[in-house]
């Protein structure tokens, strides 16, 4: 849902990644090269990034009890 701040696995901040990889990956660049860019060797930290799926618009929607 929301990006987590650091790496689950090996604990390097990637949040701040989040809005860059974001824009490069709507421009249709390619993912490899961005994440090269960005810093990210570690397949983990990579997986981060590749992995997460931004759904906290759709879960706004509703509402809170």
């Amino acid at each position: 849902m929301i990006i987590p701040i650091r790496c689950m696995s090996c604990g390097k901040p990637v949040a701040h990644l989040w809005e860059t990889f974001k824009e490069k990956k709507e421009k249709g660049e390619n993912l490899k090269k961005v994440l090269d860019q960005l810093g990210l060797e570690r397949y983990c930290c990579r997986a981060m990034l590749l992995g997460q799926v931004d759904l906290i618009d759709t879960t706004a929607k509703f509402k809170k009890y």
